[in-house]
Formats: structure tokens, sequence, C-alpha cells
């Protein structure tokens, strides 16, 4: 070959590497200085909140079953594509780097995991997971693929639960062995302790009830499940728990290494059979770890509030949201939504130093999140699922006492209630048919 036509037939080649279409060259591979193809999956009401931070991605596919609530999102993104059904999406748009998904709490498994086997980043609105066998399945898969996760929710990226850790291990109130966190939901923001509704009305024209229902048992559309108060239903939410005890218990776990409960029990208002009851109390206990106590973390919601700590100050009220930590020197409370913390009595908090940041910052939940989506770096998503996972098992094993009205023991590496064999009923879902796991 002549030295011109070899240079020629190198360029040539060279220039059409970089005309291959990058899905081509690799599923869900993205170079670090492209945007991300993302897809949003549920975007009626939280979900279009979250998409729409997104926004400097490139938003190529919105997904949602009821197309009027999801009418000013689809509006926002003119150009990307519209669907109902999940399953179609993944099917036909390979060039997705990464979905949003922001459904009712039964879905998230089985939309994130197929998402996952479909080689795509994820990032899902907590809780993370509607049962404990999912939670598990989830982060094993998110192992597998080597893809970033994230789970919804924001405190988790911000300096208060930062602060909370290092002050914490700086000794600012001494060794912790008890642990109180509350909120005012469900409340006033949704209903629960239904019974079944016995009404059939219509389903809405822009609704698409099969696909709503998706991975629950069948049953007919009334509007005490969408378009809002599904998280009071057993076969939907997960309660009060699931929707703020991931928020304001999380300083709990982070700063302490708390890891899965070895027991819970739970106090509640009357039990109905398929929805949540008006208010609960849940104990759980933890067991020592290295240089930590034994530790024992109460949950309260409805109505209900912890004793007011010793240590505060007696015109001081608590918040409607929130955590306090009680150390052997002090009080360390700690605002809603992983808020920042303060130390008690006055006294302690003039004379603790707080000690020089040892935690790097987060440069914003879902920021953080498209960027280790980009240089494919899943540890850099703080509330991946190697954290998030452990976590949401943890959480749900308080729905367990409570469904059971029972305390349940648990065998975290066994996943099960060692002296409730009723409980697997609950630990593994069942799934209609083409809305299951894959397990």
């Amino acid at each position: 070959m002549k030295r011109r036509d070899f240079l020629q037939a190198v360029g040539g080649a060279a220039f059409a590497f970089h005309i291959v279409p990058r899905h081509v060259l690799g599923r869900g591979f993205t170079p670090p200085s492209e945007k991300l193809n993302i897809a949003g999956i549920g975007i009626g009401g939280q979900g279009g909140g979250v998409i729409r931070e997104m926004a400097g991605e490139n938003i190529v596919a919105l997904c949602d079953v009821d197309w009027k609530k999801a009418s000013g999102t689809f509006k926002a993104f003119p150009k990307a594509e519209q669907y109902r059904d999940y399953r179609v999406l993944l099917d036909k748009r390979r060039d997705i780097d990464a979905v949003m998904i922001a459904t009712p709490d039964h879905m998230h498994a089985p939309i994130t995991v197929a998402a996952l086997r479909a080689g795509k980043h994820v990032y899902v609105e907590k809780p993370m997971a509607h049962s404990i066998e999912e939670a598990r399945v989830m982060t094993r898969v998110a192992k597998e693929t080597g893809l970033v996760t994230q789970m919804g929710n924001n405190g988790h990226a911000g300096d208060g639960l930062r602060l909370t850790r290092e002050w914490l291990q700086a000794g600012a109130i001494g060794p912790v062995r008890e642990i109180h966190s509350w909120s005012d939901r469900p409340g006033k923001w949704w209903a629960q302790n239904h019974d079944r509704p016995t009404e059939m009305p219509p389903v809405p024209p822009d609704l698409d009830w099969n696909l709503w229902i998706g991975a629950a048992p069948m049953r007919p559309y009334n509007k005490l499940y969408h378009p809002h108060d599904w998280r009071g239903w057993f076969d939907f939410g997960t309660g009060a728990l699931g929707d703020m005890a991931i928020h304001n218990m999380d300083p709990a776990f982070y700063a302490l290494d708390l890891g899965a409960p070895t027991a819970v029990e739970a106090k509640t208002s009357d039990l109905k059979p398929e929805s949540y009851p008006l208010w609960t109390v849940l104990r759980y206990e933890f067991a020592a770890r290295g240089d930590r106590p034994a530790v024992t973390l109460t949950w309260y919601d409805g109505g209900k509030m912890p004793p007011k700590p010793k240590d505060l100050a007696a015109d001081a009220t608590l918040a409607d949201n929130g955590i306090y930590f009680v150390g052997d020197k002090g009080t360390m409370i700690c605002g809603g939504w992983s808020g920042p913390p303060t130390l008690h009595p006055e006294s302690l908090r003039k004379e603790f130093q707080p000690p020089a940041p040892t935690i790097a910052r987060s440069i914003g939940h879902r920021p953080e999140w498209i960027k280790a989506c980009k240089d494919r770096k899943p540890e850099d998503a703080r509330a991946g699922f190697d954290y998030s996972g452990p976590f949401t098992e943890a959480l749900l094993v308080g729905n367990l006492a409570l469904r059971l009205q029972k305390r349940i023991e648990w065998d975290a590496a066994g996943m099960k209630a060692s002296n409730a064999s009723e409980a697997d009923a609950l630990i593994h879902k069942h799934y209609r048919a083409g809305f299951g796991i894959g397990i």
C-alpha cells in the first residue's frame, strides 16, 4: 500500500469511529464530557420536580400511567418521547443512559431491576423498596452490574448529616445509647386506617389502571388509592415509615453505623386488614458494635411524640419532624430531613469545639448522582444502594412488627424473623405476571 493510501485509510477509520453512536460502543457508556440521556418514569408528582432538576442533561423520554397528572411535565419537555409502560420504554429506547423513578413504592423494585438489567443507571425515590427482599435484590443487582444508583433522600447530601457524624465521632455528647425520631405524617398529609372501599367508580380516561396496579394484586380503581393516598395501603406504600423515617432516621444509621436491628417492637392504633394505622410507635434494638454500645431507636408518627429531652430548655419545644440522640454528656437534636445538629444543654454547646471537617461535602443530591454516572463511579453517589439497601431493610423490619402486631426477632443474615415464620409472606412478595423482579 502506498503511503498516501495508507494515511487516507487510517484517517477514514478514525473519522468513522468518532461518528459511531455511543450506545453501539457499549450499552450505558457515557464519556464524562457528554450529557446523559435520561428517562423519567413516574413524573406526575414528586418525579416531575426531580426530572426538572435534571434538565441540564438530555431528558429524552417520559413515562407515566396517568397522562393527565403528568401533563405539566410533558409540556416542560416537549421533545421527550412519551410512554405509559416502562417496559416498552426500556425495550425501545436503547440509547438511554439513566432513569429517574418516582412511582408509588410497590413499583420501585420491578422498574429498578429491569432498568439495571438493561444497563441503565438508576435514581429511585425513597423508600428504595416496598419489601425487605426487594431491597436486598436491588442492592445485589446494582453491585453485579456496576451501575450507579441513588435513593432519593435529599438530606443525605446535606451538611447537617455530615456535621452530625463528625460531632458524634468527636465525642460531643459522649457514648449514645438512646435515640428518638418522629414525624407529623401521616395525619394531614394522607389518610390511613381505611377499610377497602366498596364503591367502583369509572377509571379516569387518562389513567391506565392495569399499569398503575402493576406488581400488586388487582383491585377496582378508587380515588382512595390514586392519585394521593396510596402510601396508606399495604399493597402500595410503606406508610409514614417509608415516607419520613427514611429522612429523619438517616442520621442515626449514618452517624452510628447501626446496621441491622436485632429486634423491633410496635405499638399502634387499631389495625385494619389492608391499611396502616393512624399512629405508630416502633422500638428498634441494635447490638453493640466496636466501641459503640448497644442502642435503642424509637420512631413516632401520626401525632405521637417522644418525651421532651431533659437537657432541652424549659421554654423550648420539638419541631414537627426530627431526631435526637441521648449521650452520657448531653443531647444532640437534629432537624427533619437530616437537618443540622444542636447541642443541649446550653453549657455543653458553649464548651464544645467543633472539629475540622473530615467528610467530603456534597455538590448536591441529584448533581452527585449525575456526575457519578458520567464518571462511572458508583461509590461517588453517597446514597447508592450499597448504603440505602441495608438502611431500607432495617427500617422495613419495623413494618413487620407493625403488621404482625408482635415483637420481631430479626435474623439479618438469614433475612427472616426467627420467632415469626408468618413474616415470610411479607418479606418475600408475590408479583402479578409481567411485573416481577426475576429473583
